[in-house]
């Protein structure tokens, strides 16, 4: 009875022993998950649906060994008349891609018929939303265009080929406010070698402003306007305007947009828009975006 007794005293102890001993492990781990997500702040994601807010860019970048093609497609003037069938006789296209070389870095080049001009940017995001950290995400842009029209024999004399470049540098600054608003400023500076009498200054200075109103899961209300803070007196361009609808079907998202520019890379939507939105001078149009993964993740 007595070694029955003390057996049984042991396995007691063992297990209390063995109990106190989970609880204190449990307590450490516990912890260290508390410490490790003071350390690590929750980054705000998708401030909006793809890298287009409308025309311009928004401050989302894709991640790292992703290829994105990106198609731009705008009509005709939908104050064309019938004749025109309503600007669905015109057509204006930009083919492009987008390769993440880190998920914070991307670089992307592309063919615009309008003018038929190529253009290479690089996209950086500098800060990320947190709830911890910093109030806004901001993302720098840069992006360089060449004019390949007019041909060289149709150039006014003196004209250099370096002439035909262009460059644009933008801050793109926006907030998550809840899950359904978000809204985005770009300030922005647009440079071009050359520009005819009537065109304004080589330099010039645009401020943007857009935003998102989500309505469904999958489907959101986007809108872009530009500011020209410097315009030419004597060139008839005006601001550019857009509104989008933003429709995400898996690795798709396919914008449906009302604007009055033809242009779909910065410097031709941002100074050189020749539409007025609110007198009819609105094209149809649409962004179609398909991501493919090339390297997987880490």
């Amino acid at each position: 009875m007595q070694s029955i007794k003390r057996n049984i005293v042991a396995l007691k102890t063992i297990f209390v022993f063995f109990c106190t001993s989970q609880a204190f492990a449990q307590d450490d781990l516990l912890k260290e998950l508390e410490s490790s997500s003071e350390k690590e702040p929750s980054y705000t994601a998708q401030t909006f649906k793809g890298t287009r807010l409308i025309n311009g860019h928004s401050v989302e970048t894709i991640g790292e060994g992703t290829l994105e093609f990106i198609f731009s497609h705008r009509f005709g003037r939908l104050n064309g008349g019938l004749y025109e069938m309503y600007g669905l006789d015109d057509a204006y296209v930009r083919l492009g891609l987008e390769y993440g070389v880190t998920d914070n870095f991307g670089i992307g080049i592309g063919r615009n018929s309008v003018d038929k001009t190529v253009d290479g940017y690089l996209k950086y995001k500098l800060v990320k939303q947190s709830r911890e950290g910093s109030p806004v995400t901001v993302t720098a842009f840069g992006s360089t265009g060449y004019k390949t029209s007019p041909k060289d024999a149709d150039v006014p004399d003196g004209f250099q080929r370096t002439d035909r470049l262009s460059y644009t540098a933008q801050l793109l600054i926006a907030r998550k406010f809840t899950s359904a608003l978000s809204l985005q400023l770009m300030p922005t500076l647009v440079h071009k070698n050359w520009v005819a009498l009537d065109e304004g200054d080589n330099n010039q200075v645009a401020v943007g402003v857009g935003g998102r109103i989500k309505m469904t899961p999958s489907v959101s209300v986007n809108l872009e306007y530009y500011y020209r803070v410097n315009p030419s007196a004597a060139a008839s361009y005006n601001d550019a305007i857009g509104i989008a609808v933003d429709i995400e079907t898996g690795g798709h998202v396919f914008q449906i947009i009302l604007t009055n520019t033809r242009g779909m890379i910065e410097r031709s939507f941002i100074t050189e828009t020749d539409g007025d939105f609110f007198d009819g001078d609105i094209h149809l149009g649409f962004n179609v975006t398909r991501a493919f993964q090339l390297k997987g993740k880490r």
